[in-house]
Formats: C-alpha cells, sequence, structure tokens
C-alpha cells in the first residue's frame, strides 16, 4: 500500500516520448520498450509533447496517450516551438500527477532526444530516462541544424541563438527529475555526462537483426548507398560528392526537409535519389550495394547495423556511435575528416564485408536490447520499493 491505497501485484510504469509524428529509430526503440514494460508490468499511459494522430506502431497504438497543448501543432513546426518545450513538459508532469493520484504508478520511463526527460515523476517514483542524446540542435550540432538553403534557415539560426542558452539551463536544471540514465552509446554517456553532470549506463539501441539478414545468392553490385533522413546533419551532401569524385553510381534512399534541394542539386546520372523506401526494399539495397556511405556524426546510428546486418559494409565518419558500431578494416573502414576525398580514400580501404559483418551486427539485436532493458526496469522498480518502504516505515 501506498499512502493507505492498495496497489495491484503487477506495476504500473508510465512511459514519456519527446513526439509520435512518424516512426523512426526512436519509435523502433519504444516499440521494444512499451513490450519489455508489458512484459514485467501493465503500462499506464504514454506522455507525449507532439502526437499528429497518425498510427506509429501496434504495440505503441494500444496504449492511452496524453498530450501537450502543443499536440496540436504540425510536425513541421516541432523545433521552431522549442521556448515552449518546458511548458509543455510541466503540463504532461501536472498529467501524470492528476493520473498517479487517481492510480498510483511504480515506474516512469522515458525516451529522449529532445526535453521530456524532464518530466517530473511523482514523488517516490523512479524515473528511468532513455537518452538517444542531449537534444542536438541546441548542445552539439546546432549549426548543422541552422544550416541549409531557404527562407528558414535564417530564422532557425535567430531563434537558436535567442532560445539555445535558456532551453540548456533548464535543460540542465531538470536532468535532476532523472532517477537514472541509460545512454544508447558511448557517444551519448559523454555528453549526458557535459550537458548535465550525470553518469549513464549503455545500452545500444534494438537493430531487427532477424528482419536485415543476408542472402548468399544475392551477389553485391557496383554502387554505394545512403539510407536516412534528408536532413543537413547528416551530409548526404558529402556522401554525394564523394561518389561523384570517385566515378560510381550513390543510391540515396531518405526523406527529408532536403529531399527537393537534393533533387536539384543532382545533375548526374551517378546518383539515384530514390526517396523513402520500405524496408524489403531497403533490404534488398543493403544485400547488393557495395558499401554504405554513413558520413555523419550519429549518437548511435541504427542503419549502419541494419546494412552489416546484411553483409554490407560500412564507410563512417570516425567520431560518435559508428566508433561502437564498425570495426575498422573487418566490417567497414573509418574517414577523419568531413572531405569528399577522405571519403574516397576510405572506400578504397573498405573490407568486402559479408560473414564478419553479420556477426558484428547480432550484438545489438533486439533479444539483448530487451533483456538489458528489462534488468534496468526491474533493478529501478525494486530501487523505488524499498525507498517507498523506508518511507512509509
Amino acid at each position: 500500500m501506498i499512502d493507505g491505497r492498495p496497489r495491484d501485484p503487477r506495476p504500473r510504469i508510465a512511459l514519456a516520448h519527446d513526439w509520435l509524428c512518424g516512426y523512426r529509430g526512436g519509435e523502433a526503440v519504444l516499440e521494444r520498450i512499451v513490450t519489455v514494460a508489458s512484459q514485467i508490468g501493465d503500462v499506464d499511459h504514454l506522455y507525449a509533447m507532439f502526437d499528429d494522430g497518425r498510427p506509429v506502431a501496434p504495440a505503441i497504438d494500444r496504449i492511452d496517450r496524453e498530450v501537450s497543448s502543443l499536440a496540436e501543432f504540425p510536425e513541421a513546426a516541432r523545433r521552431w516551438l522549442l521556448p515552449a518545450y518546458p511548458a509543455a513538459v510541466a503540463e504532461l508532469g501536472a498529467k501524470l500527477a492528476a493520473r498517479h493520484a487517481e492510480s498510483p504508478i511504480d515506474l516512469l520511463v522515458s525516451t529522449s532526444s529532445a526535453a521530456i526527460k524532464g518530466l517530473e515523476a511523482p514523488e517516490g517514483v523512479p524515473h528511468l530516462c532513455y537518452c538517444h542524446a542531449p537534444a542536438r540542435y541546441v548542445w552539439s550540432i546546432g549549426a548543422e541544424y541552422a544550416a541549409g538553403r531557404g527562407p528558414g534557415a535564417r530564422v532557425r539560426r535567430l531563434g537558436l541563438s535567442a532560445f539555445g542558452p535558456a532551453f540548456r539551463r533548464w535543460d540542465r536544471r531538470t536532468a535532476a527529475n532523472v532517477t537514472a540514465f541509460i545512454a544508447n552509446s558511448t557517444q551519448t554517456a559523454e555528453q549526458i555526462r557535459r550537458c548535465f553532470g550525470r553518469d549513464a549506463e549503455i545500452v545500444h539501441p534494438p537493430v531487427r537483426t532477424l528482419k536485415f539478414t543476408t542472402d548468399e545468392e544475392v551477389a553485391r553490385e557496383d554502387f554505394w548507398l545512403f539510407v536516412g533522413a534528408l536532413e543537413p546533419y547528416k551530409r548526404v551532401d558529402l556522401a554525394i560528392e564523394a561518389a561523384g569524385r570517385a566515378g560510381i553510381l550513390l543510391k540515396v534512399a531518405g526523406h527529408g526537409s532536403l529531399l527537393a534541394d537534393v533533387r536539384r542539386r543532382v545533375g548526374s546520372s551517378l546518383v539515384e535519389v530514390l526517396g523513402r523506401v520500405s524496408d524489403d526494399a531497403l533490404l534488398d539495397l543493403y544485400r547488393r550495394a557495395r558499401l554504405l556511405i554513413f558520413p555523419q556524426i550519429e549518437d548511435f546510428g541504427i542503419t549502419a547495423v541494419e546494412a552489416q546486418a546484411c553483409g554490407c559494409p560500412v564507410v563512417a565518419r570516425r567520431a560518435g556511435g559508428a566508433l561502437d558500431t564498425v570495426l575498422e578494416g573487418q566490417t567497414g573502414a573509418f574517414f577523419n575528416a568531413p572531405d569528399p576525398d577522405a571519403v574516397v580514400a576510405a572506400a578504397r580501404e573498405c573490407p568486402e564485408g559479408g560473414p564478419p559483418c553479420r556477426a558484428n551486427a547480432e550484438r545489438f539485436s533486439e533479444a539483448k536490447f530487451d533483456a538489458r532493458m528489462a534488468a534496468h526496469m526491474l533493478d529501478a522498480l525494486a530501487d523505488g520499493g524499498a525507498s517507498a518502504h523506508g518511507r512509509r516505515g
């Protein structure tokens, strides 16, 4: 019992996520966390700043949601509303507190790459945060987010300059609302320490190694592959320039704010812009590509592991999550500077891939993620229960 109220035998777990606007890497992690939480206890509501109402994934869509007042804004506006994030998180905190007063929860688990980690759990309830990164556009790669062409670029730069410092102060202060951080990579753990002054355990994101597999009957072809959101920091421009200098076909799979710009800039028959592709089409691309170009600095980078799961080696920037996922000389090659000639040189040194890539990718399977996250959730529940017992005693 807590405050004289009987408790259900299964723990009640609330979840929180920055935004529900499509399905990308963050939502893949959330989907697995939902699965793990459902095995441990009962999932009681999902709290989100933004929700565009579209289906995300069956496991996620079955959960009742609480959203902030920002939910009515379109997806394209979400990063323009940075000054409103703290108020949206506070609004969700009030909703969580009211819900807890009616039906107490035992654990809050957030998955954060923006602001939701600042959500305050009810007193005595542990808050476990799976952090993809402290908000990139104010802590680490604001210049890349502010870059780009068109009328929005100047407004982005002004907005980040004007509101970034206040957001960073709020973000660092509300890190105290998290009982324990889990980082998705060594890179993110270092950022959590730098930005928040907190330590973090590392649990790499789940990769669908059962979906993305090798096929010995599919032959490798002489083209490079880029897979990712077409946003400035992903550096698709670097991949295009490198492929042009190497005289090799580059296939670009992805969608984003730069799609039209990329299509306008591509005047070479050596670049094929595919746009958004299905999982089955992506599987085929991974199996046939000579290598995957991974030119950006990512906190983890699921596509680099998906490619390796299909036996495709990776040419990556020597930084960020790639240092956790690519084995130099075995499953890929690194380049040090964001320079097309450096990319071409690394591509020449890239191994053929095959079984070593597959074996490396299996370190990041969904099953391994589930086991590690379950252990952290159970530890948090045990610690929270012990603390609550001590306060009641």
